[in-house]
């Protein structure tokens, strides 16, 4: 399995699936253990590369081995292995971590490095990043609320996932571990959804509103435009945009699951689509949830950090500020435009929104701060940004900004 990842030609998760499908006999405990072991590797992949150039046979294997010594208990995992691999993981776990450097102890592309050490609490961002996440869900305001959901799973097999209510977001759930969401009831009949905290947050920056024309510019999967319709109370019209007809496909079933009839899911072309600009100057909200580097999503996503580069990146900032100006030209006068990112780079998010506003004068920065806390009363940020991270909110790295249009077109 570890083996397949490391060729780095598909997301890892992908991989991941593809490999258990074609390994149908795996119990659901072998499944989790293989899957927490390989994103074991991704997390600390620079640091046990370092410590598998010492001892003996396939590097893979040790690599394997040091992902495996963070799910088994010692004794469980010395049963599969020879004494001289015994000697050598007794040798890596007496290593001081704190004597390496940090690209290597935290396990991060010198490229990468370079970048975060110029953030605030670089360390404390890094370790949080290099965590597991727990798993978020959301309730469908539209069919339930929060409470009698909490009290539900509280009173069924869900109990050993210890739910709770998020800090921040009056529609999210945490939940430890694990569990097959897919397969629970209330799933299947759209009162849950998967979501992170702090995409949910996002949407409260949109504060959506009855009767309004909105677009999720990049609506993907479709977890923000859900939440945006059921908050619409399923009434306007709701835009799904996006330059992937299979992931609007994959994101259909989740719309007829939700009971919302306001979707409108458009393919659209990555340049001078002309659905877009017959809605030139139309829309009172728009959404634009830009591809980025995900860097934000590193506890979910660790392979990542080593999948991206300052190539890559330079690409990614060159298309988000395409798609910014674009997504701008369908805001009305007085209306609203969103930009967010999942990523916790300065020139994904901060220094995208200045060159657009300093090119697009009839644009104004809002406080993002103050709206958000309409719906996120626990939510106390310094504006004008909403900039979220895993080891100040407990959410995955997000970065928001509110942009007013000003002026007529």
């Amino acid at each position: 399995m570890l083996g397949e990842v490391l060729q780095w030609e598909y997301p890892a998760d992908a991989v991941l699936s593809r490999w258990m499908r074609l390994h149908p006999k795996l119990g659901m405990r072998d499944r989790s253990e293989v899957a927490e072991a390989v994103f074991d590797v991704l997390r600390h992949l620079r640091r046990y590369r370092q410590f598998a150039e010492s001892g003996f046979g396939p590097a893979a294997r040790r690599l394997a081995i040091l992902g495996l010594a963070s799910v088994f208990d010692r004794s469980v995992l010395d049963a599969g292995l020879g004494e001289p691999e015994q000697q050598w993981l007794d040798h890596v776990k007496k290593i001081d971590i704190n004597s390496l450097s940090r690209a290597v102890r935290d396990s991060l592309p010198d490229w990468l490095d370079e970048r975060i050490a110029v953030l605030d609490d670089a360390d404390a961002l890094v370790r949080a990043l290099n965590s597991s996440a727990p798993l978020d869900l959301r309730v469908n305001p539209l069919k339930t609320e929060r409470e009698p959901m909490l009290a539900l799973l509280r009173s069924g097999p869900a109990l050993r996932y210890d739910p709770q209510p998020t800090p921040y977001s009056p529609w999210g759930i945490r939940l430890q571990g694990r569990p097959p969401v897919n397969r629970w009831p209330m799933f299947e009949k759209g009162e849950l959804e998967v979501q992170d905290e702090g995409s949910q947050i996002l949407v409260a920056l949109m504060a959506p509103r009855r009767g309004e024309m909105i677009i999720d510019y990049c609506a993907g999967a479709g977890g923000k435009t859900l939440l945006l319709g059921a908050l619409m109370r399923s009434t306007g019209r709701l835009y799904a945009f996006d330059v992937s007809a299979a992931r609007l496909a994959r994101a259909k079933p989740r719309f007829a699951r939700s009971g919302l009839s306001n979707i409108v899911p458009v393919v659209i072309a990555a340049d001078n689509d002309q659905r877009v600009k017959r809605l030139r100057g139309k829309a009172h909200r728009v959404l634009v949830d830009a591809p980025c580097s995900g860097l934000g999503t590193l506890r979910r996503n660790p392979d990542l950090k080593w999948r991206q580069h300052p190539e890559s990146l330079q690409s990614l900032c060159e298309t988000q500020a395409q798609i910014l100006r674009q997504a701008s030209r369908c805001v009305a006068p007085g209306g609203r435009l969103v930009y967010a990112t999942c990523s916790i780079l300065p020139e994904e998010n901060e220094q995208q929104v200045e060159a657009f506003l300093a090119e697009n004068p009839d644009f104004t920065l809002l406080d993002a701060s103050k709206i958000v806390q309409d719906r996120c009363e626990n939510l106390t940020l310094e504006g004008p940004y909403l900039s979220m991270r895993p080891d100040r909110h407990g959410t995955d790295g997000f970065f928001a900004a509110v942009l007013q249009r000003d002026k007529p077109l």
